[in-house]
């Protein structure tokens, strides 16, 4: 078994831990669990230093219990957070789970072996758990006094905690609990903002069992510039493609910066110390080739998505950067075209005049509402000096018929120069 603590150091995934931890972790395979909220039907990549510390803990031999939130996820962690959130109905939670599960899969060995991950959702123990039960078989063990200073309770008292909030540390002390008791799981891990709901896990398990279970912190992830990690412009970059495409998300990595991108690779990759040193001093050599960030999107891509999915990401980037072909242009499936493109200018003709058009210059300069070129003059010359091309194509004949195959049936890149693209798309 390597040692799951001192990995987690060297990548700088530690910000708490509880003393004896580490010797508890040295006795064998241990059980430890990292809870996971379902209030969307996809994780995002906020979640992914979480998935990365089971994953590693998987590695080191012990077993992760991954727990989905269905119960917590009905009341609100108020965690962070500077209001209440909207409550979700159990069945909108049930599909949430569902499709949660499936990513995790992806990430964890749930199939065999000794260590092999389990998944748990908290709302099979409290379904029936009533509250009457609840208030004296779980609330008699944890004072006010206690719960009121956790900073999660502090933090939201000038602008209000409702009772469901409030009571949310109880709840999650007692999955802990559960957990301990049913599986024989010793370790809740979790991000830094979670220590104090944790720790009251630990405390329940202590009254009342006599029992003695630990804790593990990993600090939460900024980024370089101060700007929220995790966040697009757009908001989260999800796992599942429909909410990010594959293209997006392996341009959030590939746009890190350089001091970003060798904390990153740390983190949310499993390379080993001497091949991420080895990486940072050549990436250091040749500052403009951007290998960090090349090999940290290509590592979390495939991970994520898959290797078909990162290659059509790369052919995508080329697209607009790089020296492409009209046949990876014609990969791309729509969505994917889209993505790529968004910020490129784009101009609306017609099918009737798409059909009617003489000549390319035309279609560059007066059907296109001289968007491309302000004059067939301008159009003309820039054809000849050869600097046009239509989907990949250079054009040689100012006069000839612009016959290219649509794209999807409705679209063609006309790009100007090396860097000038437009989309051009034919309406009905």
């Amino acid at each position: 078994m390597t040692n799951f603590v001192e990995e987690l150091k060297w990548r700088g995934m530690i910000h708490d831990i509880m003393p004896g931890t580490e010797a508890q972790l040295s006795r064998g395979v241990t059980a430890g669990y990292i809870g996971f909220d379902p209030t969307a039907d996809s994780l995002h990549i906020g979640n992914l230093v979480q998935i990365m510390t089971l994953v590693h803990f998987q590695a080191a031999g012990h077993k992760p219990v991954v727990l989905v939130g269905g119960a917590t996820g009905m009341v609100g962690d108020p965690s962070g957070k500077s209001a209440e959130r909207n409550l979700l109905s159990e069945e909108q939670l049930n599909h949430n789970v569902a499709c949660v599960k499936s990513q995790l899969a992806k990430f964890l060995n749930f199939q065999e072996g000794e260590n092999k991950a389990e998944l748990v959702n908290n709302y099979d123990w409290f379904k029936n758990f009533r509250f009457l039960d609840f208030i004296r078989d779980v609330g008699k063990h944890i004072t006010i006094n206690y719960m009121m200073s956790k900073d999660s309770v502090k933090n939201r008292l000038e602008t209000g905690l409702s009772f469901t909030e409030f009571s949310y540390q109880l709840v999650q002390g007692y999955d802990f609990y559960w957990l301990y008791k049913n599986m024989n799981c010793k370790l809740q891990m979790g991000g830094s903002d979670q220590w104090g709901n944790i720790v009251t896990g630990t405390e329940l398990i202590r009254r009342k069992e006599d029992g003695e279970a630990f804790a593990l912190t990993t600090p939460l992830i900024k980024k370089a510039d101060g700007s929220k990690f995790g966040k697009s412009e757009q908001g989260n970059v999800w796992l599942d493609p429909k909410r990010t495409s594959a293209y997006k998300f392996y341009q959030y990595w590939l746009n890190a910066s350089d001091e970003d991108a060798a904390n990153f690779i740390r983190i949310f990759t499993q390379k080993g110390k001497s091949e991420i040193e080895q990486l940072v001093a050549e990436h250091q050599q040749a500052l403009h080739l951007r290998k960090l960030q090349q090999e940290l999107a290509k590592d979390i891509t495939i991970r994520v998505h898959s290797q078909s999915a990162y290659e059509t990401a790369v052919n995508a980037s080329n697209i607009l950067f790089g020296n492409s072909a009209t046949e990876d242009l014609q990969k791309l499936d729509e969505e994917t075209l889209l993505a790529v493109m968004e910020g490129v200018p784009l101009t609306k003709i017609s099918r009737a005049d798409w059909q009617n058009c003489p000549n390319v210059t035309d279609l560059l300069s007066v059907h296109t509402q001289s968007i491309i070129f302000p004059s067939k003059a301008e159009a003309r010359k820039m054809i000849q000096a050869g600097g046009v091309s239509i989907n990949k194509n250079k054009v040689a004949d100012p006069s000839s018929r612009p016959d290219f195959e649509l794209l999807h049936g409705k679209f063609l890149l006309a790009q100007k120069g090396k860097r000038n693209h437009y989309l051009i798309e034919v309406t009905p």
